[in-house]
């Protein structure tokens, strides 16, 4: 298949800039994947539309302030996002401006709270920093890092600042979060209130929680033009033996597994057998869901509208099949539904 296949027109006016005053106030698309149409609701009735037995699946991956931004011992501001954790107090990081992280360059951030040298150049944007600080590097971190927002969330004025972004630290973020370690929330979860989990499990349905971090390889470009040859990068995902006993008894009992977001779905079928029982164990997964994928653990997706010609609209495609979730996307943009990781979002059953 191309990958111009899976193109659609989204007018930058309806990308959601900013997350709603109220978590469960947005639309839902609901999509029927058997009759193969859809129907406008809203979020706030997605517990009338689960039924007692059903399970859904959340991740509970938590966003750290990945994103530092500092100044070269001599001179020039620098900024790194935070990707992968090495041996030796070394990270993987994407940087800028890239001629001001060459191997040697001395780092600070945070008035020198928090210091570093490039070890080495990795390709595609990357270097390999070896950190030093006084005290804990999480609590470094925590203290001067801000939150990591995708580069289509562009605020009036151009302020990023630690102060504009604090907000954020709380909104971009779900109200489960729990295991550290992801640089991107998962925004399907975004919309979800105590309230909403408590009527969830007022009407029978159960919760379970699995744990995939949010990593770079998410929203990695898919720059083959033909989308079989497209790979990812590893992330790390965790399903626990409670969640996986729930999960697999909810499909015994005739029960729907309901994934709350993509990591959860490619957590899911990452730890799934091939008769769709879930097993629990930690990983890494490379997992690339595209069109044809057979499914194993998955009876519905709740998910966020997608980027163009992107990995998880891809594995959106895969699910809904290409042609139906092209469409209830046409039909959102008409509609204006809000798009992206603040936008609104879609069930597929």
């Amino acid at each position: 298949m191309d990958l111009a296949e899976f193109n659609y027109d989204l007018p930058a006016e309806i990308i959601a800039q900013r997350p709603l005053a109220e978590r469960d106030s947005s639309r839902l698309l609901v999509v029927d994947r058997g009759a193969g149409r859809w129907r406008d609701s809203a979020f706030a009735e997605l517990p009338t539309l689960v039924a007692p037995g059903d399970v859904l699946v959340l991740n509970n991956t938590r966003v750290f302030p990945a994103r530092l931004v500092g100044r070269r011992v001599r001179g020039g501001r620098v900024e790194v996002l935070l990707l992968r954790a090495h041996e030796a107090g070394e990270w993987e990081v994407i940087g800028k401006p890239g001629r001001a992280l060459r191997p040697g360059a001395e780092l600070e951030f945070g008035g020198g709270r928090l210091r570093g040298v490039v070890t080495r150049e990795l390709g595609e944007g990357r270097r390999q920093i070896r950190f030093e600080c006084e005290g804990p590097f999480e609590e470094a971190v925590d203290a001067i890092g801000q939150t990591p927002l995708p580069p289509y969330i562009k605020r009036p004025g151009g302020d990023d600042s630690a102060e504009a972004l604090q907000p954020d630290r709380e909104r971009y973020q779900t109200v489960y979060a729990r295991e550290r370690g992801a640089i991107a929330a998962p925004t399907a979860g975004l919309h979800f209130t105590p309230r909403v989990l408590g009527e969830l499990r007022a009407r029978g349905a159960a919760l379970a929680e699995v744990t995939h971090h949010v990593g770079y390889a998410t929203f990695q470009p898919v720059r083959a033009a033909r989308v079989e040859e497209h790979r990812l990068e590893s992330e790390r995902y965790e399903v626990g033996a409670g969640a996986a006993a729930e999960i697999n008894a909810a499909r015994r009992a005739g029960g729907r597994v309901i994934a709350v977001g993509t990591t959860t779905a490619r957590a899911l079928e990452s730890a799934a057998d091939a008769a769709g029982q879930v097993r629990a164990g930690r990983g890494e997964t490379d997992l690339v869901i595209i069109p044809g994928y057979r499914f194993r653990a998955l009876d519905g997706l709740l998910t966020n509208f997608h980027l163009p010609q992107s990995s998880l609209l891809l594995l959106v495609a895969a699910f809904a099949g290409r042609e139906l979730a092209l469409a209830a996307y046409r039909h959102a943009v008409a509609e204006r539904y809000r798009f992206y990781s603040y936008g609104d979002c879609m069930l597929i059953t």
